[in-house]
């Protein structure tokens, strides 16, 4: 894999952004078609993380190895993917710009069959957003150990009030926060009701992991309803774990090939 990092303007967020893009590298005597694109997974990092995390705390690159897929990896900070009430507006800047920027810069494909998200605790919610918010944009999402009940829709979130002290500079209020766009527990209801055509959906989370009960929860709300195929095994909210389920993810990816295209 090549690393490119990549640091541009984001009219969205009206600020630079850098992000980290790993792209499929041709061996010696290996060509790829020239104007051939790449489907691609958006890979979005935890609370405390950046674009740099995934390739220093994990085996990432090695597990991509002979995967015809690009991975794009931007920076959000403590922004939860959202389009904050009082800051950047992150949410549209993933769901929209983002893809449009890398498309731009690099051979991606624009194809919803080859656009993927994946993340793990805030990246997590991340992606599960995505996919549920824009199904027309997203075929696959995937969440280890995901934030998925940070407005406390149900009676087992996290403690998000403690971990997160800007949490209403965040979501706003509490009151404001329940049964909006930013309440995965009142997307996915939508979202299952709705009829539409979703993406999707992979969950993993430790049974040691602080937010083992929401994500078990959600799943036992709407892993019916919405699809999801959800595992679950010995684990805590550690980095050992997510470096050896990415690859989980990586297998259950729908991509319509799985072999590097050669030119003949």
């Amino acid at each position: 894999m090549a690393l490119m990092h990549v640091n541009c303007y984001s009219k969205t967020l009206h600020q630079h952004i850098s992000l980290d893009v790993l792209l499929p590298t041709e061996f010696e005597g290996d060509r790829f078609p020239p104007d051939y694109k790449w489907p691609t997974m958006y890979l979005l990092h935890g609370l405390s993380d950046d674009h740099t995390v995934w390739q220093r705390w994990s085996s990432l690159e090695l597990k991509l190895s002979g995967l015809p897929l690009a991975v794009v990896m931007p920076t959000t900070l403590r922004g939860f993917y959202t389009d904050m009430k009082y800051g950047p507006a992150y949410f549209t800047f993933i769901s929209q710009e983002l893809p449009e920027l890398c498309e731009q810069f690099f051979h991606l494909s624009p194809l919803r069959e080859d656009r993927f998200a994946a993340g793990l605790s805030m990246g997590g919610y991340g992606a599960i957003k995505l996919g549920l918010l824009c199904p027309d944009r997203f075929s696959a999402v995937a969440s280890l150990s995901g934030a998925l009940d940070v407005v406390g829709s149900t009676d087992c979130a996290f403690d998000y009030d403690t971990l997160l002290p800007e949490y209403s500079i965040i979501f706003g209020e509490r009151a404001q926060a329940l049964g909006s766009e930013n309440d995965l527990f009142a997307v996915a209801g939508r979202a299952a009701e709705s009829g539409a055509r979703l993406p999707k959906i992979f969950m993993w989370c430790g049974t040691e992991d602080k937010l083992y009960r929401e994500n078990r929860r959600f799943n036992e709300c709407f892993g019916e309803a919405l699809g999801i195929e959800y595992h679950e095994c010995p684990g805590a909210h550690e980095w050992k774990y997510w470096d050896q389920h990415i690859s989980d993810v990586l297998d259950w990816l729908p991509l319509r090939t799985r072999a590097l295209p050669h030119l003949e």
